[in-house]
């Protein structure tokens, strides 16, 4: 069995728009010793064919596995049943990476690696977050990421595949959104430090089709898969931790959710009558920390109908 530092593990849907962008970044890597896991989910479109082409073209090693359509989680989970690398690398295949995104992520030391990531939409780029440190232990990380004080997508990160495998992490294949900052916040607590890269080498595509823009009121199903990481930081002991979720950010995600759906044109009284239905306001009142944004949040509580009329006459200037 070859001895690899990475597997990079791709999971495809009926991505052929995408997919040879995504391999060709992958493949011409200054990176060398990986592989790359191709799961391809049931694609009924041209995937499989490029994917196959593609990598039967190239020196890198390389599976290929095919599956019914089973969602992307259990893609993912294919994959990592098939990893032999030291360490772990999920890339989309709607998205690409720089040429140097693995020689960035790998040291061969720490539990976990970061790099930076661009959304790009169409001809819009975001601008990559900024760290000022090197190195974070994976505990102040988890905190910086409950308190939403970065912008954060788990396949920024490099896992160690020891940690993953171990300690039995997987994706929830239940979930539709929200599975992989489940699975990333459930990782970082079984390790000790994060290295930080503020090379931004992977770009996250934004289309129509992305599971984000389709998911429709699931989008708010991330809250009950936070009170489920909630627990599970309890069951480790880790209470400040789990309260961190209940009082930020259970209640930040219930906001920007709620945000989203207003500023995409949602009719108010389904926005509400949701939040209602789910107990979301009782869950968005529990929110302890900066004063500016618990004051947004009295308010809309005091009354969600005149919050949501000035809201729309200032959306530009609230965020």
């Amino acid at each position: 069995m070859d001895n690899f530092d990475v597997s990079v593990i791709v999971p495809v849907y009926n991505c052929e728009e995408y997919i040879g962008t995504t391999l060709d970044s992958i493949i011409n890597q200054d990176f060398k010793n990986f592989e790359v896991i191709v799961i391809d989910d049931g694609s009924t479109d041209r995937s499989l064919e490029i994917i196959n082409e593609k990598l039967s073209k190239s020196l890198i090693s390389h599976q290929i596995i095919h599956q019914e359509n089973s969602g992307v989680s259990s893609a993912r989970n294919a994959g990592i049943s098939k990893a032999t690398g030291k360490y772990l690398v999920f890339i989309d295949g709607d998205d690409y990476v720089t040429g140097n995104h693995l020689s960035e992520l790998y040291n061969g030391k720490s539990d976990f690696s970061l790099v930076q990531f661009i959304k790009k939409d169409g001809d819009r780029l975001s601008t990559p977050y900024h760290f000022s440190r090197e190195f974070m232990s994976c505990e102040d990380f988890i905190k910086k990421e409950l308190n939403m004080e970065m912008p954060f997508t788990f396949c920024q990160l490099m896992y160690k595949t020891s940690i993953i495998k171990d300690n039995g992490i997987k994706f929830n294949p239940d979930l539709v959104y929200g599975e992989d900052i489940d699975f990333a916040l459930r990782a970082l607590i079984y390790g000790d430090e994060v290295t930080i890269s503020n090379e931004a080498t992977y770009y996250y595509l934004q289309h129509p089709q992305s599971a984000i823009n389709t998911s429709e009121f699931r989008r708010f199903e991330v809250i009950e898969i936070f009170e489920g990481i909630a627990d599970f930081y309890k069951s480790k002991g880790r209470d400040d931790l789990a309260n961190l979720v209940i009082t930020s950010r259970i209640p930040k995600a219930i906001f920007g959710n709620m945000n989203y759906f207003f500023y995409n044109g949602y009719d108010f009284d389904r926005v509400l009558n949701k939040m209602k239905e789910l107990d979301l306001l009782t869950k968005l009142s529990r929110y302890e920390g900066d004063s500016k944004f618990k004051s947004k949040i009295r308010l809309f509580l005091l009354s969600p109908k005149i919050y949501y009329k000035t809201w729309k006459k200032l959306k530009n200037s609230i965020d």
